[in-house]
């Protein structure tokens, strides 16, 4: 029992509040809803749900509408958390729980409307709304849990398994600058030319370090790590921030660009896609590439009638 406590209040692995795995594991809990609704339908004497052409699928939709709704503004909150304090196992669990009732006391509601059910008191058709909720729910919240835990462990392991060197050169004792890059623990990852890096892209707790090897073919390493660490550690490089989630080595940078939609990079590789430039980091970028003699190439004033058209 003291094992368990000391579980439920130590801090929740960052990866449960990433963006893409709270958006993951909405989008999972939907669709098995969804699915095990249908299943439950023919065996339950309070659902109301229909598909097809009846005023009860208009019901339907808005009571799924909402429910979505519900879990979208609690999973932005729960991201949103990470700001104010640090969530424990227990405050998540207690937060999904709160999820369910929340939903369950609004299915309460509609049913009693809708149904306006006579044998039956609001204590029941709740306590059933809660059983069945809470499996249409909470199991989707475990699955999404386990294999999100399964792919940080996977992708932890990968990095234990790092040789650390990511080119396949022979040592060079020119003048050319080495970049190395260290993991949250200060263990040494990665080290690479500068001349085979092009650029770093966040991905929650990991980045991904797009380089190219002595082929010249372009491969990534993804590493545990923050951007705002890499910036911080080569100020006054070749490596510059362009966006929340991209940073470019200045050496790649084949164009600099203005669209109608903002500014734009073109590295010097046709399989990199172009990189956006936000409005926080514009002023610094223009300003690193003025002083390096590179101006910013202007759309046509073709291109700027057909925009406009």
């Amino acid at each position: 029992m003291v094992k368990c406590d000391a579980i439920m209040n130590n801090k929740l692995p960052d990866y449960f509040l990433g963006k893409y795995q709270l958006l993951g594991t909405v989008t999972f809990s939907v669709l098995f809803a969804i699915v095990f609704l249908n299943i439950y339908i023919p065996f339950s004497d309070t659902a109301w749900f229909r598909l097809g052409d009846s005023v009860f699928f208009l019901f339907t939709a808005g009571f799924i509408s909402i429910s979505i709704l519900i879990m979208i503004a609690s999973r932005i909150l729960m991201y949103n958390t990470k700001k104010w304090f640090q969530m424990t196992y227990l405050v998540y669990v207690l937060w999904c729980i709160a999820e369910v009732v929340m939903i369950c006391a609004f299915y309460t509601f509609v049913t009693i409307d809708v149904q306006k059910p006579v044998n039956m008191s609001m204590l029941m058709i709740f306590s059933k709304a809660l059983l069945y909720g809470t499996i249409a729910l909470i199991i989707p919240e475990i699955i999404s849990g386990m294999y999100f835990a399964l792919a940080d462990k996977n992708r932890t392991i990968r990095l234990m398994n790092s040789t650390g060197v990511v080119t396949e050169e022979e040592p060079s004792h020119t003048d050319e600058s080495q970049i190395t890059l260290f993991d949250t623990n200060g263990a040494l990852k990665l080290s690479l030319k500068s001349s085979n890096l092009y650029y770093i892209e966040s991905d929650d707790n990991y980045i991904n370090v797009w380089y190219t090897d002595s082929k010249g073919k372009l491969k990534m390493y993804m590493l545990r790590s923050r951007l705002k660490t890499i910036e911080d550690s080569f100020k006054d490089s070749s490596l510059l921030r362009c966006h929340r989630k991209y940073i470019v080595n200045t050496k790649k940078v084949k164009v600099l660009r203005k669209e109608a939609d903002g500014y734009f990079i073109d590295l010097d590789n046709e399989a990199i896609p172009p990189i956006a430039i936000t409005r926080t980091y514009l002023a610094n970028v223009i300003n690193h590439f003025s002083g390096a003699g590179i101006a910013p190439v202007q759309p046509s004033q073709e291109d700027e009638a057909e925009e406009e058209n």
